[in-house]
């Protein structure tokens, strides 16, 4: 009695489809119910979920598995199955040629069905820039490639290759659940904001990850200046409201404060004139400089600028407790300060992303703090192949030299005179960075050490002499520093040494647009130059077709306000000023998506210029 009213439930559902359940499942659905099981190598289509009513006491939805008949890996299409909408993900789907259809079943599952161009966020948090010019629907990108389905992936079960997946909570609807399979996952899932377990950070501070959070934090600067405008608030609360605290001091957290202060200086000043003597902007930094991942020379640039527009640096110091209007900083001498405030914006650290974890846990060898391993061809370790992953979901394992110095040197050392010259350490880096990827970009050193001593040289001259003398003296931490010095020779405990140093510079690589966007392209390349189908067997053929991954790491860039713009080049140096500001807006502009979003980009800049920033509340 129950397999026939599982039956007439089934056939009732064929008739009347799911969104997110194909035509196809329901022919597979009879099929699967007459076999009487499941085929070893049986695949699961898009499933129907029943969820359970209010007030059900089952804390668990109730699927309705829906199954086919097996198909052969040698002929049938696998099933690609593509999390998330950021960077990583939105660069593979882009690069995938539209004929990719013909040799994958694509599909894209992400909780939110447009992708967002991060860099630009901090300038729709302040009115630059309209929050609908850089974000592009996903359906976009996948028109005659695949299907997209606006879920969040819960859970996934890499025995099985299943995925648990719903349709997000925020959205305003019912939660609706299904299961899906897939033969070969990518994963670009991204990370989530990182408060370090401090007290108050959820309850009170703005994250700034989110299109949502931009709009919430130029919602509450419109509060702020509206509600200290009234004649009935008092000079301490005026002044309480009107600080701004910026928490980190990287990119993110330096374009934040310099929007804010382009906003306040350009337009809120003419509209709120008896307000502007009460701002202040603060940034809050546990090192001793900011943009502490560029050269030091912007880092410095980047002080007197936010010195000369008023914005405070508290420096060497860290976020204790975050209370309702009020951050409590502790600096190294123990010393802790209350900061009240009217907005705090955090803006430093991620964390492993939810399902990330999940994911650590049913697979051997995974043990990253922030992220899954994967070898250097974005496979995971121990999927067997199926799973791949990209982006800030991802770190590559990368092995150290120091632990190889001696069979490196004897490799180096062509003439055993116990020595490496200039040319014979050149070579080894070159072929090292074959099997140590984090060599490649010391071996790029050497290579071009004439023109770094000659750009860095027209750069320091640009500097003021006390700039130029600090940015000298972060060369003696490098590597090479016993280079630098006029030698030409090494002995093999200065290889050890540089090593040393090298392996201590070893990390995952940065969690940035750039590092994303390199690895959805690689990615993109590989499944349409190869078939790949997660069987161990049919894809042990690929292991020597497919090159590892190198990063090619183009620079650095930082928008600092008052229309000037910080950049770290490789070889080229720092180049800062006004016209550096006018390369980043036209950076930014012709690197969105379509072509679309760049004109849209555009006008925001002219009408900004123009028109000055909308300020309303709406």
């Amino acid at each position: 009695m129950n397999m026939l009213l599982q039956q007439q439930k089934l056939a009732a559902g064929c008739k009347q489809r799911s969104v997110a359940q194909p035509s196809r499942g329901c022919v597979a659905a009879h099929t699967g119910l007459r076999s009487g099981r499941v085929a070893s190598r049986q695949r699961s289509v898009t499933t129907a979920v029943m969820t359970p009513p209010a007030k059900s006491e089952s804390s668990s939805p109730v699927y309705t598995t829906m199954s086919l008949d097996g198909q052969n890996l040698k002929t049938a299409k696998p099933r690609l199955v593509v999390l998330g909408s950021g960077w990583g993900a939105m660069s593979f789907l882009k690069a995938l040629p539209t004929s990719i259809s013909s040799t994958y079943e694509l599909i894209v599952v992400s909780p939110r069905n447009y992708f967002l161009y991060t860099p630009l966020l901090p300038a729709v948090a302040t009115g630059t820039m309209e929050e609908r010019s850089i974000v592009e629907p996903v359906r976009n990108f996948i028109v005659g490639k695949g299907e997209f389905y606006e879920a969040l992936c819960k859970d996934i079960d890499p025995v099985a290759k299943e995925l648990v997946c719903c349709f997000p909570e925020d959205a305003g609807l019912d939660s609706a659940c299904f299961k899906m399979s897939y033969d070969v996952l990518v994963m670009a899932v991204g990370s989530v904001n990182n408060t370090f377990g401090i007290k108050g950070v959820d309850q009170y501070c703005f994250y700034f990850k989110s299109i949502e959070d931009a709009n919430r934090l130029r919602s509450r600067v419109s509060e702020c200046f509206e509600r200290a405008a009234l004649p009935a608030t008092p000079e301490e609360e005026r002044k309480k409201l009107l600080t701004f605290v910026v928490v980190g001091g990287g990119p993110t957290g330096v374009e934040v404060a310099a929007e804010l202060y382009d906003m306040i200086e350009e337009d809120l000043s003419k509209l709120y004139p008896n307000l502007v003597k009460d701002v202040s902007i603060q940034v809050v930094e546990l090192m001793d400089h900011v943009l502490s991942t560029y050269d030091r020379a912007i880092s410095l640039y980047t002080a007197e600028q936010f010195k000369r527009a008023g914005i405070k640096l508290v420096l060497n110091s860290r976020v204790a407790s975050v209370e309702d209007g009020v951050v409590r900083v502790v600096n190294k001498a123990n010393e802790s300060v209350d900061i009240k405030f009217g907005a705090c914006v955090w803006a430093t650290g991620i964390a492993m992303n939810p399902l990330v974890r999940q994911l650590q846990e049913k697979l051997p060898g995974q043990s990253h703090f922030r992220s899954v391993l994967t070898d250097d061809c974005m496979r995971v370790k121990g999927s067997d192949g199926s799973i791949w992953a990209l982006g800030d979901a991802a770190t590559i394992d990368q092995p150290k030299a120091l632990d190889y110095a001696e069979q490196l040197f004897e490799q180096a050392d062509t003439n055993r005179d116990g020595r490496l010259s200039l040319e014979e350490l050149r070579v080894l880096l070159n072929t090292a960075s074959k099997e140590f990827s984090h060599l490649e970009e010391h071996a790029r050193f050497l290579d071009s050490q004439t023109g770094v001593k000659r750009f860095g040289g027209l750069v320091a001259k640009s500097l003021s002499p006390a700039d130029a003398a600090a940015a000298a003296a972060s060369n003696s931490s490098q590597p090479f520093a016993v280079l630098l010095d006029g030698n030409t020779e090494i002995s093999k405990e200065q290889f050890k040494d540089i090593l040393g140093k090298v392996d201590k510079g070893l990390r995952a690589l940065p969690a940035t647009a750039q590092v994303a966007n390199q690895q959805g392209k690689y990615l993109a390349a590989v499944f349409a130059g190869n078939r790949v189908t997660g069987a161990p067997e049919l894809d042990a053929a690929l292991a020597d077709k497919i090159k590892p991954f190198r990063y090619f790491h183009k620079g650095s860039a930082a928008y600092v306000g008052s229309d000037k713009a910080v950049f770290d080049l490789p070889k080229f140096g720092p180049l800062t000023g006004t016209g550096a500001g006018f390369v980043w807006k036209s950076y930014e502009t012709m690197s969105q998506f379509s072509f679309r979003n760049q004109c849209l980009v555009a006008a925001d800049w002219l009408r900004t210029k123009i028109f000055g920033r909308d300020i309303s509340r709406v």
